[in-house]
């Protein structure tokens, strides 16, 4: 199985920096996009201190370990780190991040998620959102305590309940997949997500343009939208 890849970028219309970072590395099967939280640049520091130690880890990995054991050790390590980071520093108590990854093997992927950033495929041009968001409205549409309208006016709906460097120890959601050629995997912040709904992800990823020009196109409907929180987007085709 091949695959290509391509991501953009953008503060928005409302923040003053860029608190989301990305990596990723098409000859080691690994993608990733996190999404910064804290005062002064300590967001920045927390996203890219992620980015940095998962993609450290997982593009050194043994190809004999199981995939799903070795990313849920990037992630301990990468939590570890803002911890680390944190600790030395007051300016940065508090900082995390979330994070939201896809690693492939040949005809399988895992996606890996901590938070509220988003994965998802598209197949026969029909979006699936793969992740389970950790933010507390969405906890409680999953319970049945609110419902879809409801959490997207709440004032809780910044909450999340699981992100990196917040905790002593996190635990991610791993889901296993299976590829085909022609599925279209997105990673992507919220400030993507709180702009755009599933529909128009869909409707925008049916296009067909480079993957550069998608990524161009969604960052730039996310920002005519409103673009209120840094957007990020990656982007994977799966090619016989």
């Amino acid at each position: 199985m091949h695959f290509s890849a391509a991501a953009a970028t953008d503060r928005g219309r409302k923040r003053p920096s860029n608190e989301d970072a990305f990596g990723y590395s098409v000859e080691h099967g690994v993608y990733l996009v996190c999404d910064g939280m804290g005062g002064a640049a300590a967001g920045e520091i927390a996203s890219s201190l992620a980015v940095d130690e998962v993609m450290r880890l997982l593009t050194s990995r043994d190809p004999g370990h199981p995939v799903a054991a070795e990313a849920e050790h990037a992630v301990a390590a990468a939590n570890q780190a803002i911890l680390d980071r944190a600790r030395r520093s007051n300016k940065l108590a508090g900082m995390g991040t979330t994070m939201v990854a896809l690693l492939v093997k040949e005809r399988h992927a895992w996606m890996v998620n901590v938070g509220d950033s988003r994965g998802y495929r598209l197949r026969n041009n029909r979006l699936e959102q793969i992740t389970l968001d950790h933010s507390l409205v969405e906890e409680q549409v999953r319970m049945g305590r609110m419902d879809r309208a409801e959490a997207l006016l709440s004032p809780l709906r910044n909450v999340i309940t699981r992100a990196l460097g917040t905790q002593g120890s996190v635990t991610p959601d791993v889901f296993e997949l299976e590829t085909a050629p022609g599925d279209l995997f997105l990673l992507c912040s919220d400030g993507l997500t709180r702009e755009l709904s599933d529909a128009m992800l869909e409707s925008e990823l049916q296009a067909d343009a480079p993957l550069e020009e998608l990524c161009t196109r969604l960052v730039a409907a996310a920002n005519q939208a409103g673009g209120h929180d840094n957007i990020t987007c990656l982007l994977v085709r799966a090619g016989s």
